[in-house]
C-alpha cells in the first residue's frame, strides 16, 4: 500500500469530492468515530485536513476485514485501501467538504492502537485546561487547533516574505547573554566553565539589534523568541516569539508605513481579510482622554468627555467637593437606553474599582431626568446635553475623582458597557498607533523616575533640554501598535548617542559604575559611529490570537505553559540533580 514516493497515503482525508468517484484511494489517519448501522460498519477517518466517511461492508468477501473493523476503536491509527462512491441521495453531509461520497474498504493496515483517550478530540465539550496542557499532543489533534497552528505559520511566513522584499536581513541573536536590567526578571542559566558566573536568556534582543545597526547591517528582521520570568496572565508566557524589525537612518513614519504594509500581509495572508490603512493615530495624552486608556479599543464610539467646568457651578455637593479638591467630572453617553437594573449593576462596578459611587442623568424628550437633576439648573442641562450631543432615550454617566484615577474608572466601564452590548466584535479588526509617550514615569513607591517603555528610547528633539532639569516634560520618539483595545506591537527610534544615553540612565537613578556593568558594551559601541537607528517588535502569539478570535495566546502556542509556569505534559521545571549542581558549584537554599 506504499507508492512510489514513499508515501503511505494516495490522498488526505478532507481530499475526496463527487469528482473522485471510481478511483482507487489509499487513507490514513485516526479513527474519529465508529458506529455498526445492521451489520455495516462506519467509521468516521480523520488527519489534520479534514474527515472521510470509510464504509466496512458484510460480504463474503471482506468478512476478515469487516471482523477487524469491529475491534477499532477512536484514536487507533488505521491506513485504508479502497474505492470512492456517492453515497446515496439525502445521505450526503453538507457541513463537509468530503459529505458527496465514502470510500468502501478493500484493505486494512492497523499502524497502532490507542488506550481510551482522556480527552476528546471535539470541539465540543473541551477538557479541563489541566488535561488540555497534559495531554496537549490529543488536544493538538483537534481542528479547531490545527487551524490556530495553520494561522500562525502563514502568519510568520508573510512576515518573512514581506520584510525580505523590504530589503530586510534576518539575523539570529544569542539566547546566552549577560544579563541587564529590563524591568522583568531574567532566566538564569548557571556556567559549567566560569563558576559563580551565568548567563541570562534574553528578554528581548533590543541590544543585539542595535548592535546590528552599529555593525552596517542596515536593515535586520528576525521571529525572535524571548524568556521573561513573571506572573502569568493569558495574554502573557514566560516564552513568547515577536517578530523583530529594526531599520537604519529611518524615522517614525518610515515605522508606520512599514508596520501597515506587514499587518495588510499577514491579516492577508493568515485569515483572508483586508485591511484599510492608514490606521488611526492618536497620541498618548488624547488616548488617556478620550479613552481612559493607552490601549484605546476603537471598535465602538462613546469617548470620554470632560465636564467639569459645566458642573462646577451646580449645587450638587458631590460634584463640588471632588472638584474643589482638584478632581475633575468625566461623562460618557453610551447610544443605548440604559434600564434602571443595568444602572445599578454598573454603580456597583464602579464601586470595586475604586470609585465613590456613578452619577447618572436619564435623558428624555422632557428633559434630564434622575434623582440629581435638582441640583443642575436647566442652563447646564442644556449645556451638558450640547456638549455631549446626546438624544432621547440615553444616559448620561458621570464619574467623580482624581483626574487620573476618574479617566481610568470611566474608561473600564466604556469598555464593561461595549461588553454587555455586545460591541466587541472579534471578526472587527480595529488598528491604532499611540504616539508620543512620556519618556519618565514618577514611581511614587521607589521615589524616581522610571523610564515607559525603555531607556533606549530617544527623547524628541525638542525636548532634550528637558532631560536634566525636568524629565516629567520629555516626550519620547515611541509608539504603540494597539489592536482592538490590546497592544501588539511597541516600538521607537533609539538613542545612538553615548552621551544622550548616559543622561537618560542618569535620570532613572542609574550611576555611571552600574551603567558601564550592566550595558557597557552598548555605550562603548556608541564611540565608534552608530547611526540614527529606530524599530518595533510585534508580537506574534498576540496578533495570532487575535486573528483566531481568542485572547488567550496559549490556543496558538503549541505547548504553552500553565498558569503558574510549568509543563504539565513534560513536568518541567524539574529537580535539578546532585552530580549537576555539583558540577556547576551550586546549592539549593530552600
Amino acid at each position: 500500500m506504499t507508492d512510489e514516493k514513499g508515501v503511505l497515503r494516495s490522498h488526505r482525508c478532507g481530499d475526496l469530492t463527487r469528482e473522485a468517484e471510481g478511483q482507487i484511494v489509499t487513507l490514513c489517519g485516526w479513527v474519529h468515530s465508529w458506529r455498526d448501522h445492521g451489520g455495516v460498519i462506519f467509521i468516521d477517518l480523520r488527519d489534520k485536513y479534514g474527515l472521510t466517511q470509510i464504509v466496512f461492508e458484510p460480504s463474503q468477501l471482506h468478512q476478515d476485514l469487516r471482523a477487524q473493523a469491529e475491534k477499532l476503536r477512536r484514536e487507533y491509527v488505521i491506513q485504508v485501501l479502497g474505492k470512492v462512491r456517492l453515497r446515496g441521495k439525502g445521505l450526503e453531509n453538507p457541513n463537509l467538504k468530503t459529505g458527496e461520497i465514502e470510500v468502501v474498504a478493500e484493505e486494512m493496515i492497523l499502524h497502532n492502537k490507542s488506550d481510551v483517550p482522556p480527552i476528546e478530540v471535539t470541539e465540543r465539550n473541551l477538557a479541563t485546561e489541566e488535561l488540555r496542557y497534559k495531554f496537549r499532543y490529543i488536544d493538538l489533534r483537534r481542528a479547531a487547533m490545527q487551524q490556530n497552528l495553520a494561522v500562525r505559520h502563514k502568519a510568520a511566513q508573510a512576515a518573512r516574505h514581506f520584510l525580505n522584499m523590504h530589503g530586510f536581513m534576518e539575523i539570529e541573536t544569542p539566547l546566552l547573554v549577560r544579563s541587564t536590567p529590563e524591568g522583568a526578571r531574567d532566566y538564569i542559566v548557571p556556567s559549567r566553565l566560569f563558576n559563580g558566573s551565568a548567563y541570562s536568556l534574553p528578554q528581548s534582543p533590543q541590544l543585539y539589534k542595535q548592535i546590528l545597526m552599529i555593525s552596517g547591517c542596515d536593515r535586520y528582521y528576525q521571529i525572535a523568541r524571548c524568556l521573561r520570568d513573571e506572573d502569568l496572565r493569558q495574554d502573557r508566557q514566560p516564552e513568547f516569539t515577536q517578530i523583530d524589525i529594526e531599520a537604519s537612518y529611518i524615522k517614525q513614519e518610515f515605522i508606520f508605513e512599514l508596520v501597515e504594509g506587514l499587518m495588510r500581509e499577514i491579516f492577508q495572508a493568515g485569515i483572508g481579510v483586508a485591511l484599510t490603512t492608514p490606521f488611526t493615530r492618536i497620541t498618548h495624552a488624547e488616548a488617556l482622554t478620550l479613552y481612559g486608556s493607552d490601549k484605546p479599543d476603537l471598535r465602538f464610539g462613546f469617548p470620554i468627555t470632560d465636564v467639569t467646568e459645566i458642573v462646577k457651578k451646580s449645587s450638587f455637593t458631590v460634584f463640588q467637593s471632588i472638584i474643589e479638591k482638584g478632581g475633575t467630572i468625566q461623562c460618557i453617553n453610551p447610544p443605548f437606553n440604559l434600564s434602571r437594573k443595568v444602572l445599578d449593576e454598573l454603580i456597583g462596578y464602579a464601586t470595586k474599582l475604586g470609585a465613590g459611587g456613578m452619577a447618572w442623568m436619564r435623558v428624555t424628550q422632557q428633559g434630564l431626568e434622575s434623582n440629581i437633576v435638582k441640583f443642575f439648573d436647566i442652563s447646564i442641562q442644556e449645556r451638558l446635553k450640547q456638549r455631549m450631543s446626546a438624544n432621547p432615550e440615553t444616559v448620561l454617566l458621570f464619574i467623580a475623582e482624581e483626574k487620573g484615577k476618574s479617566l481610568e474608572i470611566m474608561g473600564k466601564i466604556r469598555l464593561e458597557i461595549a461588553r454587555r452590548q455586545n460591541l466587541l466584535d472579534e471578526k472587527k479588526f480595529q488598528f491604532c498607533w499611540v504616539t508620543d509617550f512620556p519618556l519618565f514615569r514618577w514611581d511614587e513607591k521607589e521615589k524616581q523616575f522610571v523610564a515607559e517603555h525603555h531607556i533606549f528610547t530617544m527623547p524628541r528633539e525638542d525636548c532634550l533640554p528637558y532631560l536634566e532639569s525636568d524629565p516629567a516634560k520629555v516626550v519620547a520618539q515611541c509608539y504603540d501598535l494597539v489592536l482592538n483595545g490590546i497592544e501588539v506591537a511597541s516600538g521607537s527610534i533609539r538613542i545612538h548617542q553615548r552621551e544622550i544615553q548616559e543622561k537618560v540612565m542618569k535620570v532613572i537613578g542609574m550611576t555611571h559604575q552600574q551603567a558601564e556593568e550592566s550595558f557597557g558594551f552598548l555605550l562603548e559601541a556608541f564611540k565608534y559611529g552608530a547611526p540614527p537607528h529606530g524599530g518595533i517588535a510585534p508580537g506574534l502569539d498576540r496578533l495570532v490570537a487575535l486573528m483566531c478570535g481568542t485572547n488567550d495566546i496559549r490556543e496558538v502556542i503549541a505547548f504553552p505553559k500553565s498558569s503558574n509556569g510549568s509543563c504539565l505534559m513534560d513536568a518541567c521545571p524539574s529537580p535539578i540533580r546532585l552530580p549537576q549542581l555539583k558540577e556547576l558549584g551550586l546549592k539549593i537554599i530552600s
